[in-house]
């Protein structure tokens, strides 16, 4: 399958960057090169952009269609946690600006064999390096009741978490569950018929839940934000893209730590802590996507951008 991905918040995104013609990037979710196409288009030959992805479909796209811009781009196969080693590998300490657009791709939603999706039914997998050992149908098969309870209300923040996870159990003692197909049928049988009937897909909740956990989403995007800030340069900027309340609250949370870091009580007259400030996040509230993007990009909806802006010296 031809892999496609529109990059929501482009221009945004780009634009906020303030890109230096000389400057070093990063790319720490490639996907099919969008974001990186346009930050590279605008370096010198002494600039510099490196793309970071664990997907390797995106890693082909993304070579592809970067390859024009010959040695100023470098690709590699790694998710962005390791950022700071994969950058000390190429020899770089500091860099000028870093994209991060989270959560999954439309290539890995729209391929039917990837299994991110309730659409289709196909084998359970949903794993975004197809590297790796543990995929969906070793969590749904393998993980305890009260580990499914907390991974769908947690990361999936469903009302029906307990009952899900009960008929999960339930049923893989008659049969392992192995396709997207099963574990839709098994959702829809925990869920009330009432509750079915409003909103959306009454599997869209669960499978999110079982992606993240999966592919260790949140905890690798909490273990590693504030890292990725200090590898910025003085005046240099990291942009966040989130698609959904647990990510963007997370991004929130750590850039508004890093730049007011102060533990003292209030009532103390000085700080005496000594953590001093990392930098300032630059946009109030999140850049969110017009509405003509909307109206193109479906997928675009509950798109928001936060950019943070390291101290100058």
């Amino acid at each position: 399958m031809e892999f496609s991905h529109t990059s929501v918040l482009l221009a945004e995104t780009v634009e906020g960057l303030k890109i230096k013609p000389d400057g070093i990037y990063v790319d720490g979710t490639l996907g099919g090169g969008g974001h990186a196409f346009h930050i590279a288009a605008r370096l010198s030959k002494r600039g510099r952009l490196i793309g970071i992805d664990r997907d390797q479909a995106a890693i082909a796209a993304a070579g592809e269609r970067l390859k024009g811009f010959g040695k100023i781009v470098t690709i590699v196969h790694d998710n962005f946690g390791n950022s700071k080693q994969v950058l000390r590998e190429k020899g770089i300490d500091r860099i000028d600006g870093m994209v991060l657009d989270l959560g999954v791709s439309s290539h890995q939603l729209d391929d039917p064999e990837r299994g991110f999706s309730y659409k289709n039914d196909t084998r359970l997998d949903m794993r975004m390096d197809t590297g790796q050992s543990l995929g969906a149908r070793e969590i749904v098969n393998l993980y305890s009741e009260a580990e499914l309870f907390r991974i769908i209300r947690d990361y999936g923040e469903e009302r029906f978490a307990k009952n899900i996870a009960k008929h999960l159990v339930r049923e893989r003692i008659k049969a392992p569950i192995e396709t997207t197909g099963q574990l839709n049928a098994i959702i829809r049988n925990a869920i009330p018929a009432r509750a079915r009937a409003e909103g959306g897909h009454p599997s869209k909740r669960t499978f999110q839940a079982i992606r993240i956990e999966c592919n260790r989403e949140l905890e690798i995007l909490k273990e590693s934000l504030e890292e990725l800030i200090l590898l910025l340069s003085p005046g240099g900027r990291l942009c966040v893209i989130t698609f959904h309340s647990l990510e963007d609250r997370i991004v929130k949370t750590v850039f508004r730590q890093s730049e007011h870091p102060c533990t003292c009580p209030p009532s103390f007259p000085v700080c005496i802590c000594g953590k001093e400030s990392l930098g300032k996040t630059v946009t109030g509230k999140p850049v969110l996507p017009s509405k003509e993007e909307c109206q193109d990009n479906k997928r675009a909806k509950s798109a928001k951008l936060r950019i943070f802006e390291k101290n100058s010296l």
